[in-house]
C-alpha cells in the first residue's frame, strides 16, 4: 500500500492576492527538480498573467457535466488517480462539486488523491474556513456557501499564507489584474473595501498565528521538550487576590512591554476544594485590569501552589514568572516551612523567577476564631448537645459497666464528641472531650470514683483520646465550615455572574440593577436615593412596594457615591452579604456616572457645534463674502462714476461683473442658511423611490457646460433608492462640482452599484487626493483643503451634502481612488431592498 500524500495549502487573505499564481510557480520549481507535477484543476478567471504562468505544465482535462442544462467543467479525479503523479495542482479548495459527482466537496477529492499517495498542493481562501464564516459575514455582509473544514487545512503538512496590503490589492484591481474592466468598481465599493481587506488580512494572520503556535506545541510534546524555548517573551503573574495583586500586575505588565510582542498572563491558583482567596468583587476588577494592559487572565486548580503555577507556566512557554513577596511573618515561615514564593524560585528551572517587594510584605495574618463560619444559635445547639450526650452515655455505661471495657467506653466518648463538632464546631466539641476524659477518669479507670488513675495504660488511653478527640473535632469543624464557605462563594459568584450577565444583555441600566439587588437579597423594596449640596433626597430608580424616600427609612443602607445612598427595606443583611452588595453599589455607582456624562455631552455638543459655526461664520463674513461684495460694489461705483465715458461694451461687462458676485453671494447665502437649518434639524425630507437615472441628469444640467465631460456609469441599471428629489440633486450638484474642480485633466465618473439593501453613487476623481488624517475636515463647514480659490465660495459644499445625506437616513463617506484621487460615496436605502450579493470568484 502507498504511503499517504502530503498536504501544502497556500491560504489567501482575500481573493486575487495571488495564491493561484504561487501555486503554478512551487509547481514549476518541482518540475526543475525533476518531480512528476500535473495540474489536476486550476481557475484562472481569465487573468493574462495567471495563464502565462500555466505554461507547459501537464494539464489532466477536466470531465465534462451537465447539470439542469447547463455544461460545467470539473476535475476529473478518475483520471487523475489514473495517472498518479508525484505532485498534483488543485485550485480552490473549498469548491462545491456538480451534483452527481462522485463527491460533494474538492476537498473530499483531494483528500483521495492524498490516500493514494500523491502530493497535492491546494489553495484557499481565508473567508471560506468554517470556523471563520459567520465572522467574514459580519465584515463583508457576503455570506461564504462555500466552506472547508478547518481541520482540512490544519492538517495540511506546509500552511503558507499569501497576503498583500489593502492598497496594494486594490490597485491591482483597477490595473484589470484581477476582474474585467466592467467589474471592478463594484468590486472596489463592496467587497473590496480597505476595511474589509484589512480585517480579512488579520483574520489570515491571526488564524495561521495559531496554528504556527499549536504546531510548535505538538513538537515539544512529541519530543518532550520541557525546558522554556523562549521564542516569544510569555510573562506570568501570579495573582492571589491580595492587596498587592495590582502592583504586580502593573510591574509584570511593565517587564512584557519592554520586549517587543511580548504577552502577559495572569494566574490565580486556588485550592482543589473549590475555596479561593479574596472576594469576587477583587478578581473582577483584577482580571478588567490585567485585559486592560492587553493581557489574559487564566485560573488553575492545584493543592501544591507551587507545582500548579509552575506547570502553568511550562504549558504556556513561559519565560518569566512575577510573584509577590510574602505576605507572612517570621513565626508562620519558621512554623509552616517554605513559601510559594521560594518553592517557586527553587523549582523553576530555565524560567526566570521576579519576587517583587510591596508595602503589605511583612503584614502577617491573624489566627482563625474558634467559632469559625458557624452561627452562635448552632454553637450553643452543640453545647446543648454535648450536656445532653454525655449525661445520658454515662448514666448508659453506669448500668452496663461488667459488660465494656474502657477501650469500648473510650469508643463511645469519642463517637459522642464526634457528634457534637458535627453539631456545633470546635469549641463544643473541645469542651465536650475534656468533659468525657473527667468521665471517664472518675466513673470508669480505676481506682473509680477519684480523679486518680492507678494503671499507667488507663493514663496513656485517656491522653490518647483527648489528642484523638481534639484532633478529630477539628477536622470536623474545619470540613464544616470549608463547606459552608464553598456554598457561600457559590452563590456569590453568582449573584455577580447574574449582574454581569444583565449589564452585558444591556438591560435598562440603573433600574434593572436596583430590581436586581432586591432579587438577590431578598427585599420588600430597593431604593437608589441621591441629593444635590443641602436639597432633600429624591428617588433616582426604586423596585418593589413602599420604597424607602429617605436613608433613615431603610433597614440597610450603603454607600454609592457622596450623595448616593443605596437603600434597602425588608430585613437586616449579615456582614457577609455587605461584600456582595458593594459589588452592586460599585456598579451602580459606574452607572450614574456614565448617565451623568452621557447627559454632559448631549449638553454641551450643541453648545460647541454652535460655537464652532458662529466662529466660522464671522470667518467667512469677513474674508470669503467680502470678495464678491467687492466687485459688486466697485462694478456698481464705476458705472455710477460720471469722470469716465463708459462704452457699452465696457458698461456690459461691468454689469455683467455685478450680476454674476451678486449672484455668487446669493448662493453663499442660500448655503448659510441651508446649514443652519441642518444644524437646527430643520431639513424635512420626502422620501419616495426615485431613480438616479432622474436625478444625476438634471443635476448635470444645472451645473452647466462644464459637467459635459462627465462620465457616467450604471445609473439605469442600479435599484431606486429612498430619497427626497430635490434635495438628492442639491448633493450631486456639490459633489460633482467639487470633482470637477480638483479632477485636473481627467474627466470624473459617476457610478451606481448596488450592496445587499443599500445603493451606492460613487463620485470619482483623480486628483491629487486627501490625506487620511484630513478626510473628517473636509465635511466640517467653512473648510477649503488644497483649494486656494476664495472665488470658488466658503466651504459649506460638501458640509451641507453630507447633512442633506444624512436627513435622508444615508451616509457620505471619502474613500481613496486607485491610481490617486478622490471617491466621494453616498449610500442610502434602497427602495426595493435587494438579496446579499453572492461572494466573489476567488
Amino acid at each position: 500500500m502507498s504511503e499517504h500524500g502530503a498536504l501544502r495549502v497556500y491560504l489567501g487573505a482575500a481573493p486575487g492576492v495571488g495564491k493561484t499564481f504561487a501555486m503554478l510557480d512551487e509547481g514549476h520549481r518541482r518540475r526543475e527538480r525533476g518531480t512528476d507535477v500535473v495540474i489536476g484543476f486550476v481557475e484562472t478567471h481569465g487573468r493574462v498573467r495567471t495563464i502565462e504562468a500555466v505554461g507547459d505544465l501537464e494539464v489532466v482535462p477536466r470531465v465534462a457535466m451537465t447539470y439542469r442544462g447547463a455544461a460545467f467543467d470539473e476535475l476529473d479525479l478518475d483520471a487523475l488517480l489514473a495517472r498518479h503523479p508525484d505532485v498534483a495542482l488543485v485550485d480552490e479548495l473549498a469548491h462545491t462539486n456538480v451534483p452527481g459527482s462522485r463527491n460533494d466537496k474538492r476537498w473530499q477529492d483531494v483528500r483521495e488523491l492524498l490516500d493514494a499517495g500523491i502530493d497535492v498542493i491546494t489553495t484557499v481562501n481565508i473567508q471560506h474556513l468554517e470556523s471563520l464564516n459567520d465572522v467574514v459575514l459580519q465584515i463583508t455582509g457576503v455570506p461564504q456557501r462555500e466552506t472547508v473544514p478547518d481541520v482540512v487545512v490544519r492538517a495540511a503538512d506546509q500552511i503558507e499564507l499569501v497576503d498583500m496590503s489593502p492598497q496594494a490589492l486594490r490597485k491591482r484591481l483597477a490595473h484589470g489584474n484581477v476582474y474585467r474592466p466592467d467589474k471592478v468598481d463594484a468590486a472596489l465599493a463592496n467587497y473590496f473595501r480597505v476595511g474589509n481587506l484589512g480585517a480579512l488580512r488579520e483574520l489570515a494572520l491571526l488564524w495561521l498565528a495559531d496554528r504556527v503556535d499549536e504546531g510548535l506545541q505538538h513538537y515539544r510534546d512529541d519530543h518532550e521538550i520541557a525546558q522554556t524555548w523562549a521564542a516569544r517573551e510569555r510573562v506570568v503573574v501570579a495573582v492571589t487576590g491580595g492587596p498587592e495583586s495590582d502592583t504586580l500586575i502593573r510591574r509584570a505588565a511593565r517587564i512584557a512591554a519592554r520586549a517587543n510582542g511580548g504577552d502577559l498572563l495572569a494566574v490565580h491558583v486556588s485550592s482543589n476544594d473549590g475555596l479561593r482567596e479574596g472576594s469576587g468583587v477583587d478578581r473582577v476588577d483584577l482580571r478588567r485590569l490585567v485585559e486592560s494592559l492587553g493581557g489574559t487572565w487564566h485560573w488553575v486548580v492545584g493543592d501544591d501552589r507551587a507545582d500548579a503555577l509552575l506547570d502553568f507556566a511550562r504549558a504556556e512557554n513561559a519565560t518569566q514568572l512575577v510573584l509577590g513577596a510574602s505576605r507572612r511573618g517570621r513565626w508562620s515561615r519558621f512554623v509552616g516551612g517554605a513559601g510559594v514564593g521560594q518553592l517557586v524560585s527553587h523549582r523553576s528551572g530555565d524560567i526566570d523567577v521576579h519576587m517583587v517587594g510591596h508595602d503589605r510584605a511583612t503584614t502577617s495574618r491573624a489566627l482563625p476564631s474558634l467559632a469559625g463560619g458557624l452561627s452562635v444559635r448552632r454553637r450553643l445547639t452543640g453545647a446543648a448537645v454535648a450536656v445532653g450526650l454525655l449525661i445520658g452515655l454515662t448514666l448508659a455505661l453506669r448500668a452496663a459497666i461488667s459488660d465494656l471495657n474502657l477501650t469500648s467506653e473510650v469508643l463511645l466518648y469519642l463517637s459522642a464528641v464526634i457528634v457534637v463538632a458535627l453539631v456545633g464546631g470546635l469549641a463544643p466539641a473541645l469542651a465536650a472531650a475534656l468533659a468525657a476524659s473527667l468521665l471517664i477518669n472518675y466513673y470508669f479507670t480505676d481506682p473509680i470514683g477519684t480523679f486518680t488513675i492507678a494503671e499507667p495504660n488507663n493514663a496513656l488511653a485517656l491522653l490518647v483520646f483527648v489528642a484523638v478527640a481534639a484532633a478529630v473535632s477539628s477536622l470536623v469543624d474545619l470540613a464544616a465550615r470549608r463547606t459552608r464557605a464553598a456554598s457561600r462563594a457559590t452563590a456569590e459568584a453568582e449573584t455577580l455572574g447574574v449582574l454581569a450577565g444583565s449589564v452585558l444583555r444591556g438591560e435598562d441600566a440603573v433600574p434593572a440593577l436596583v430590581d436586581r439587588v432586591r432579587e438577590t437579597f431578598a427585599m420588600t423594596s430597593v431604593s437608589l436615593l441621591g441629593r444635590r449640596e443641602s436639597e432633600q433626597w429624591q428617588v433616582i430608580a426604586c423596585a418593589g412596594d413602599a420604597p424607602p424616600i429617605v436613608p433613615a427609612d431603610a433597614d440597610v443602607e450603603i454607600l454609592v457615591q457622596p450623595d448616593v445612598v443605596l437603600a434597602l427595606r425588608g430585613r437586616t443583611l449579615a456582614a457577609a452579604d455587605h461584600r456582595v452588595l458593594a459589588a452592586f453599589a460599585g456598579q451602580a455607582s459606574v452607572l450614574l456616572e456614565r448617565a451623568a456624562l452621557q447627559r454632559e455631552a448631549e449638553r454641551t455638543a450643541p453648545l460647541v457645534r454652535a460655537d464652532r459655526m458662529r466662529t466660522a461664520l464671522l470667518d467667512a463674513v469677513g474674508h470669503d463674502l467680502r470678495t464678491p461684495l467687492a466687485s459688486a460694489k466697485a462694478a456698481v461705483t464705476s458705472l455710477r462714476s460720471k469722470d469716465v465715458a463708459w462704452s457699452t461694451e465696457q458698461r456690459s461687462e461691468l454689469m455683467a461683473t455685478a450680476e454674476e458676485s451678486i449672484d455668487r453671494l446669493a448662493r453663499l447665502v442660500e448655503n448659510l442658511l441651508d446649514m443652519s437649518r441642518v444644524n437646527a434639524g430643520a431639513v424635512s425630507a420626502y422620501l419616495r423611490p426615485v431613480g438616479w437615472d432622474e436625478v444625476v441628469p438634471g443635476a448635470l444640467a444645472e451645473i452647466g457646460p462644464a459637467a459635459a465631460a462627465v462620465r457616467v456609469q450604471g445609473l439605469e441599471e442600479s435599484a431606486s433608492v429612498l430619497a427626497d428629489a430635490a434635495l438628492l440633486e442639491r448633493v450631486v450638484v456639490n459633489l460633482v462640482t467639487n470633482a470637477l474642480r480638483h479632477s485636473g485633466s481627467t474627466a470624473p465618473l459617476v457610478s451606481a452599484s448596488g450592496l445587499a439593501d443599500r445603493v451606492e453613487l460613487r463620485v470619482v476623481d483623480q486628483g491629487p487626493g486627501i490625506p487620511p488624517d484630513q478626510r473628517d475636515l473636509v465635511f466640517q463647514p467653512f473648510q477649503r483643503l488644497g483649494d486656494r480659490d476664495n472665488s470658488s465660495g466658503v466651504g459649506l459644499g460638501l458640509a451641507l451634502s453630507r447633512g442633506l445625506v444624512e436627513a435622508m437616513h444615508g451616509t457620505l463617506v471619502v474613500e481613496d481612488t486607485p491610481g490617486g484621487g478622490v471617491t466621494m460615496v453616498v449610500a442610502l436605502p434602497a427602495a426595493v431592498p435587494a438579496g446579499r450579493a453572492g461572494a466573489p470568484p476567488q
